[in-house]
């Protein structure tokens, strides 16, 4: 069996708070670590009102400090909006206070809109012309010191935290193989070149220190409740956080309802349909074959669980069924 993991953007809901929605993610990642899950990530979005992870080390810092073993990280910074050193600063940081828990996983698109990515970078250059640049500083920043570094992070110089590089296209899976670092693909919400990227990053991995052999993390949307009724109306939270999304109205994610019908457009539910495909929504039996069926589509070697549920229970027992079905001993 592969390990599982968990992917968490800390959802604020409608009628909650960022508070209450970070409070949730540490009591979400406690439960995960009891029931065997192997890392539980966070995601850097900017501008979003229903995501409370912005400052995301700060987040796998507090997620990180309320649990003891399992594995803290990014899911992921995205690197456009930083320097490399700081962002070795703050990973060397981390691993410092726990050792041998933290992970940095790396993305190339700016998390948010553009007029909040020039508010966040502050100048005119687009930075994702230097990512592979960056990621290589960064590889140095984090690793060991021969002595011939004119500036080191400190932490963060010897520290070795595993980087990881995230995507949703071609660019990321070669550049991952290119570096031989291990490689999750975005297939919860970016699908379409899901097959052929992982295709070309096992094809041209080349080995490194690293990582010896390529490394496969699929992501994948769950749902699951103890009826395939209670799972479809979980469902449909995120069926409209994505429509208001998509119609540039994004906002806290919204109680589910008993019905969809005529609150968007056939053109929409197509969309819909389309980018959310690797949703695996239904009762125990359900999720159990859906689960079997994406891990032999991706042969991915691990496999990262996302679910945006409205309601705090409910996320959770959608995750333990999933434990129970894959991970808990």
């Amino acid at each position: 069996m592969i390990p599982f993991s968990v992917l968490d953007l800390a959802p604020i809901v409608e009628g909650g708070c960022a508070s209450e929605a970070l409070r949730n993610t540490l009591d979400l990642a406690r439960h995960a670590e009891a029931w065997g899950y192997r890392r539980y990530w966070l995601a850097e979005h900017h501008n979003m009102p229903g995501i409370a992870s912005a400052a995301t080390s700060v987040v796998i810092g507090y997620v990180a400090a309320g649990t003891s073993t399992i594995r803290v990280g990014s899911g992921g910074i995205m690197l456009p909006n930083h320097s490399p050193l700081v962002i070795a600063e703050q990973f060397g940081t981390l691993e410092a206070l726990y050792p041998g828990r933290i992970d940095l996983g790396l993305g190339r698109a700016p998390g948010t809109d553009q007029r909040t990515a020039r508010a966040l970078r502050r100048d005119a250059a687009d930075r994702a012309d230097t990512f592979p640049d960056d990621v290589v500083d960064l590889q140095m920043l984090l690793g060991t010191d021969r002595g011939d570094l004119a500036v080191r992070a400190v932490p963060g110089t010897d520290s070795n935290v595993p980087i990881w590089l995230l995507g949703s296209s071609l660019y990321s899976a070669r550049l991952a193989a290119v570096l031989g670092l291990p490689f999750a693909f975005a297939s919860h919400f970016a699908p379409d070149l899901m097959l052929e990227a992982l295709a070309l990053y096992r094809r041209e991995f080349k080995p490194a220190q690293s990582s010896e052999r390529p490394y496969v993390m699929a992501v994948a949307n769950v749902f699951a409740a103890d009826t395939h009724a209670q799972a479809r109306k979980l469902f449909t939270s995120q069926e409209q956080a994505f429509i208001r999304l998509r119609r540039g109205m994004p906002g806290r994610l919204p109680p589910p309802v008993d019905s969809t019908t005529g609150m968007w457009s056939e053109h929409e539910q197509a969309g819909l349909e389309s980018t959310l495909r690797y949703s695996i929504v239904g009762s125990p039996s359900t999720v159990q074959s859906g689960i079997e069926r994406f891990v032999a589509l991706t042969q991915a070697d691990e496999l990262m669980v996302s679910g945006h549920i409205f309601d705090h229970a409910a996320r959770v027992r959608s995750f333990e069924i999933v434990a129970e079905l894959f991970v808990a001993p």
